[in-house]
């Protein structure tokens, strides 16, 4: 009796989830491990972490949308290790170890926050690639206005607590200081008695020399027009070189500079899953600056066949870490795969088709750039609404998602504000233990 070929997914990002997706039909098992129970809409987690949306508006769980693909199991684990030579993958859950057999893999275990060499900036500067990444920034923003009402009671100052920096002028950087701004000057006026919100100094650095780099000269300069003209200061060309709890230095030149502020996010570089260092070293692919692994034109690696990188991990002709590139990357992948099991001749290389690149800079202006095509204002944002709007997984989510947002953009209601000190200290308190999680949890092999 011949047995079914086996597909194994690392990653419920676009990426996996797209790829478990296109192999429904396909006369294959597909597993999916991955260390979240639920996919993420990262573009839309700004959105969370300045209360907009829920978590669970951009966060569906894996299993409910795979729940009527036969095909398909959901696994929750990290993966730690990759055996190609015996197509295994090691993964463990607390201090549960899995093992877990291929025929094919497919690897779309997305990207990390880059500190560029200086991962002590994270204790006081969070990035943004998870949902605890944004409920903790959620808990520092609304956060710092509960503090700054607290001492502008006592007399004190405020200033350091009423000044956010954004740190990476890329689209998620300026799509989070631009709601940060639109937050301080509109959405939370009317709230404090002791403070007002419009004190708030909202502070966007990049080290380089415009806005949007990827969008061109033009629309870089109308989203820096738009975001000033919100009241965000812009400063290009300025390099972080310290962080602590109160402050935020840069060097712009010859000069160093302090901010002092208590609120900053990082979003200023992302870094492949460390699994690529694992994969080159078994299988002697180039790793680029970012951590990405070169692949072959059918995104697969040297050697194996049977392997396809796919999103955030791989390196191909210098296409960009966006999730048209992890879509169109997995969709292909899988279609290789079926090709292969049902012995049909093999697609041609990979071709990345480009949709463009949007970012929305505050209520009503958005800037998109589609090949040679150029629009910015009240027409993009449309375009951007209705494009995220589409992605978003699941009709009641879409549902919601549009209410959340007419609430937002047409009134003043941020609705999911709660925040906690869990929220806020629950990542520095994990960090603490030396083991992680895996020290609260019982060892399952250990005897009663």
């Amino acid at each position: 009796m011949t047995r079914t070929h086996r597909v194994l997914i690392i990653g419920s990002g676009f990426g996996g989830l797209y790829a478990a997706k296109a192999l429904r039909r396909s006369d294959v098992e597909v597993s999916i491990v991955a260390k979240t129970t639920h996919h993420l809409f990262q573009p839309l987690l700004y959105q969370v972490a300045t209360g907009i949306l829920s978590q669970g508006q951009i966060a569906p769980t894996t299993r409910e949308i795979l729940r009527t693909q036969r095909n398909a199991k959901v696994l929750l684990g990290e993966v730690t290790d990759i055996d190609l030579a015996e197509r295994v993958v090691h993964a463990h859950l607390l201090r549960r170890q899995l093992r877990l057999d291929y025929d094919s893999l497919i690897v779309a275990a997305g990207a990390s926050t880059a500190y560029f060499g200086h991962d002590e900036f994270s204790v006081h500067a969070p990035g943004m690639k998870s949902i605890d990444d944004a409920l903790e920034l959620r808990g520092r923003i609304f956060g710092a206005f509960e503090l700054a009402e607290l001492a502008a009671n006592a007399g004190e100052p405020v200033d350091h607590l009423l000044t956010f920096v954004v740190v990476g002028a890329g689209p998620t950087g300026v799509e989070m200081a631009g709601q940060i701004a639109e937050l301080a000057s509109r959405t939370l006026r009317r709230n404090f008695r002791a403070i007002s919100s419009r004190q708030a100094r909202v502070i966007l650095l990049d080290g380089a020399d415009q806005v949007l780099g990827t969008f061109g000269k033009r629309l870089g300069a109308r989203a820096q027009r738009a975001l000033e003209a919100r009241g965000v200061e812009v400063h290009l060309g300025a390099l972080v070189t310290g962080v602590d709890e109160r402050t935020i230095t840069v060097r712009v030149g010859d000069q160093e500079r302090v901010f002092e502020a208590v609120t900053k996010i990082w979003a200023a570089g992302v870094r492949a899953n460390p699994l690529n260092e694992t994969l080159a070293a078994q299988t002697g692919a180039e790793l680029d600056r970012g951590g990405r692994i070169a692949v072959l034109p059918d995104l697969s690696l040297p050697g194996h066949p049977e392997v396809f990188v796919v999103g955030d991990m791989m390196s191909l002709d210098g296409l960009p870490g966006v999730a048209q590139v992890a879509i169109q990357g997995a969709k292909y992948a899988a279609k290789v795969i079926d090709d292969r099991v049902q012995e049909r001749p093999a697609p041609p290389p990979f071709h990345y088709f480009d949709k463009g690149s949007m970012a929305v800079i505050s209520r009503f202006y958005s800037v998109v750039s589609i090949g040679k095509l150029q629009f910015s204002g009240f027409i993009a944002w449309l375009m951007w609404l209705g494009l995220h709007l589409l992605y978003i997984i699941g009709f009641k989510n879409q549902v919601t998602t549009l209410i959340a947002w007419t609430t937002a953009f047409f009134g003043r209601g941020n609705s999911e504000r709660a925040a906690t000190e869990l929220q806020v200290f629950g990542r520095q308190a994990m960090a603490r233990l030396e083991g992680g999680a895996a020290e609260l949890a019982e060892d399952p092999d250990k005897p009663d």
